[in-house]
C-alpha cells in the first residue's frame, strides 16, 4: 500500500534530523535506567550552558515562584530543574513504546478509590493534573489500572508529532486535540476519564487572571466548562519519582465537590492552588522550562 503526500513529506530531508534524533532517543530509552539518568544529567548540563533562552525562562519561573530561597539556593534548583526534566524527556520518551505489564512493579498507587466513586454512577471523570516531567509514563499506567482518554496539544514539528501521537494510540482510550471541545464532552457524557491538564499560558482566550504561587497567571477555565457541558466529575491526579528509589508514586485526590462553583475566579484559584500542593511534593520534577507567566494582565509588562 502505497503511503500518503502527508506520510511521504515526513521523510524529506529536511526532517532527517528529527528522524535521527527520535532514533537516538530510542535507543537511550532501551538502556537501563540508571544509565538514563545518567545521561539525562549530562544533557542537562549542556542545555544550561548553550540554551540561554530557555535557562532564563527557568530562573525567571523559579525567582518569582520561589522567592524565599537565596540565589545560592536558587542557582542549585534551576540545575536541578534541567536535571529533571532531561530525564524526564527519556521517561516520556520511553512510553512510547513501553509494556505498560513491566511498569507494574515500579508505582505505587493511592487514592483509587476516589476514581471509582465518581464513575459509580456512570458519570464521565476529568481527571486533572499538570505537566510533571514523566507525565507520558505515569499515563501509561493510569490506563493500565483505568481507562483514560488524554487530552493533549499537538506538536508543532510534524515527525515529533506522529511518533508522539502514535506512541500515546498505543495506550489510551484516545487522544484528543484540546481545540475539539465537542469531542472532549462527547467522550465525558458517554462515561469515559478523559485526562486534562489546564497549568500551561495558552494566550488571552477563555481566561482569567488567577494567582499560580502567587503570581497572576492566565488560567483556562476549560475544566469547569468541561465538567458541566459534560455532567462529568472531578478526581486529580499527581504523580513524582523517589530520586533514590526510582518508584514512582501516583496519587488521585478527590476536589471538593463544590466545583465547579460558577465563579470562574474562585474555580481557577481552586486548581491553581491543588496544583501548587502537588508540584511542592517534588518540585523540581515538574516543567518549569515553560513561560507560564507569559500572558500578562493590559498594562503589564513581560516577566520574561
Amino acid at each position: 500500500m502505497s503511503s500518503t503526500p502527508a506520510q511521504s513529506s515526513l521523510y524529506h530531508p529536511r526532517h532527517w534530523f528529527s528522524w535521527l534524533a527520535i532514533f537516538m532517543v530510542r535507543l537511550i530509552t532501551r538502556l537501563p535506567f540508571s544509565v538514563q539518568k545518567k545521561i539525562g544529567t549530562a544533557l542537562a548540563y549542556t542545555l544550561l550552558f548553550v540554551s540561554a533562552k530557555r535557562r532564563h525562562i527557568v530562573t525567571t519561573n523559579v525567582r518569582l515562584c520561589f522567592p524565599e530561597l537565596s540565589d545560592s539556593e536558587q542557582r542549585e534548583f534551576v540545575r536541578d530543574i534541567f536535571i529533571a526534566n532531561s530525564i524526564g524527556f527519556f521517561e516520556i520518551a520511553s512510553a512510547w513504546w513501553a509494556d505498560p505489564n513491566t511498569l507494574a512493579d515500579r508505582f505505587t498507587v493511592e487514592g483509587l478509590e476516589h476514581i471509582e466513586a465518581a464513575k459509580k454512577d456512570g458519570h464521565g471523570v476529568l481527571l486533572i493534573s499538570g505537566h510533571f516531567v514523566h507525565l507520558d509514563l505515569c499515563g501509561i499506567f493510569i490506563n493500565h489500572i483505568t481507562p483514560i482518554d488524554v487530552v493533549y496539544r499537538p506538536n508543532n514539528n510534524p515527525v515529533m508529532e506522529q511518533v508522539i501521537t502514535q506512541g500515546r494510540q498505543r495506550f489510551f482510550d484516545a487522544v484528543l486535540d484540546r481545540s475539539n471541545v465537542r469531542t472532549i464532552v462527547k467522550r465525558l457524557q458517554a462515561g469515559k476519564t478523559v485526562w486534562y491538564s489546564p497549568d500551561q499560558d495558552f494566550g488571552r482566550k477563555h481566561i482569567v487572571f488567577a494567582p499560580f504561587f502567587g503570581i497572576n497567571a492566565a488560567t483556562i477555565t476549560a475544566p469547569a466548562r468541561l465538567l458541566a457541558m459534560g455532567n462529568a466529575k472531578a478526581v486529580g491526579a499527581s504523580f513524582y519519582r523517589d530520586n533514590v528509589s526510582n518508584q514512582y508514586r501516583l496519587t488521585f485526590h478527590p476536589i471538593d465537590p463544590s466545583f465547579p462553583s460558577g465563579d470562574d475566579f474562585q474555580d481557577s484559584l481552586l486548581i491553581n492552588h491543588l496544583l501548587e500542593d502537588w508540584i511542592r511534593q517534588q518540585p523540581d520534577q515538574y516543567m518549569w522550562v515553560h513561560r507560564r507567566f507569559k500572558t500578562r494582565p493590559e498594562g503589564e509588562s513581560s516577566l520574561y
